[in-house]
This record gives structure tokens, C-alpha cells and sequence, in this order.
């Protein structure tokens, strides 16, 4: 832009630059149910999702963004933060967080849907109510929003212990299966195939799938996510 206070007193042309951007209000969509506990030990899929949280509010934060929290939970109630710029926001959000153990099965399409916000990132491993996700995040990419999928997945859903064991479905505890070398096999062609399918629709829907594993440093994690990064 022209600075026509230095013409008008220099008599020569100056050019201000300036960053010309809307704020733009981002919800983080977090979910703790109860396969997010996994493994019972260390709990890497709930910790990894939630430092993951902390760390794309830290960076919507640093750029003037207002950003909120929804964390749906069925024995409890659903945890939730408008989006907000004031400081200690982020203090507030590892707090939270922190106050929840994963448990249950409370669907995270509602929260999509109730996301007041242009920007939602949901963090979750998919292991609910994923189609209903995917129909809630078409509907708000259609309203002109943008939708961020961070899809959590533990190293030993990735590959499993090579000896027998007996799967128990987190949240449906009557789902259980026996886990041999063929099952073991059949197991490991279908979750690929499962994780394809995802990452496919919901990249096809607009959004965009960014596959963290447990292993990977939260820094590249929310790297990728933010520089659009696989």
C-alpha cells in the first residue's frame, strides 16, 4: 500500500507492506474413548492425541487464532471450550486434558457438527462412529470450512505380537476374537486395506488425513498437520 503521509511529506513514493489476514477461529475435536487408552500400559494413543491438541493450539494460538475444545464423553459430561485468543488458553487446554481418562464410546460426529468454527482438526483413531464423521466433516467442508483428520494409530495395531492372543474390542467388550499366525495375516490386510479406504475418503471429501503413529515426535506430527504434510 502507498504511505501518502511520507509522500506528502518527502515528496517521494513509499510502499507499506503488511500482513493483511482474518483471524480464523479453529476447534480441536479430541477423542477419548475407550480405545484411545491403548495400550493399557502406557496409554500412548491418549497421550499422543493430546499432545498433539496442545500442540496445534499452540500454533493457532501464536498466529491470533482463537481456538476451542470439544471432547464428547458418554459416562461424563462432554468437555467443552469456546474458541478463544486470551492468554493461558493453552494452559487451560493441558489442564483439561489432562483431568480425562478415556473410557466409553461417545460419537464424535455431534461435536463435528456442533463446532461453531471455520477450522476443525479432530484428532481420534477412528475406532467409533467413523462414517458419521466423515458425513459431519462433508457437511462442514461444504459450508466453506476446512477440516483437519489427525488419525492416531498405535505401533501394535500396526503389527501385532507374532504369538496367539485374544482381541477384545475396547468399547465393546463382547467383540473378542483369537489372534493366530492366519488371523494374525488376515488381520494385517485388512487394517491396511481399512486405513487406505480412510485416508482415500477423506481426502476425497476435502479434508485433510494426516496418519500419527505413537512412535513419531509430537513436533513432526503437528509439523506435518500444519505444512499439509502426509
Amino acid at each position: 500500500m502507498l504511505d501518502w503521509r511520507l509522500l506528502a511529506r518527502s515528496d517521494r513514493a513509499y510502499v507499506r507492506v503488511a500482513v493483511d489476514r482474518a483471524a480464523l477461529p479453529t476447534t480441536l475435536v479430541v477423542d477419548a474413548s475407550a480405545s484411545m487408552a491403548f495400550p493399557v500400559a502406557t496409554r500412548a494413543k491418549w497421550a499422543t492425541a493430546t499432545q498433539v491438541a496442545i500442540g496445534l493450539a499452540a500454533v493457532a494460538h501464536a498466529d491470533g487464532d482463537p481456538t476451542g475444545l470439544i471432547v464428547p464423553r458418554e459416562y461424563e459430561p462432554t468437555v467443552q471450550l469456546t474458541a478463544r485468543t486470551r492468554r493461558g488458553v493453552l494452559a487451560e487446554f493441558d489442564r483439561l486434558l489432562d483431568d480425562i481418562d478415556p473410557d466409553g464410546a461417545a460419537p464424535l460426529a455431534p461435536a463435528i457438527a456442533a463446532a461453531r468454527t471455520p477450522r476443525i482438526a479432530v484428532i481420534s483413531d477412528l475406532l467409533s462412529d467413523a462414517d458419521a464423521m466423515l458425513a459431519s466433516a462433508r457437511v462442514h467442508i461444504a459450508r466453506g470450512g476446512e477440516m483437519f483428520l489427525v488419525h492416531v494409530v498405535a505401533p501394535e495395531e500396526l503389527d501385532p505380537p507374532r504369538r496367539t492372543l485374544l482381541a477384545v474390542d475396547p468399547e465393546r467388550p463382547e467383540l473378542h476374537r483369537l489372534l493366530d499366525a492366519s488371523a494374525r495375516d488376515r488381520y494385517l490386510r485388512s487394517f491396511a486395506e481399512w486405513r487406505e479406504h480412510v485416508a482415500a475418503a477423506w481426502r476425497a471429501s476435502g479434508a485433510a488425513y494426516t496418519l500419527a503413529t505413537t512412535e513419531e515426535p509430537i513436533a513432526s506430527i503437528v509439523r506435518r498437520i500444519v505444512t499439509g504434510g502426509l
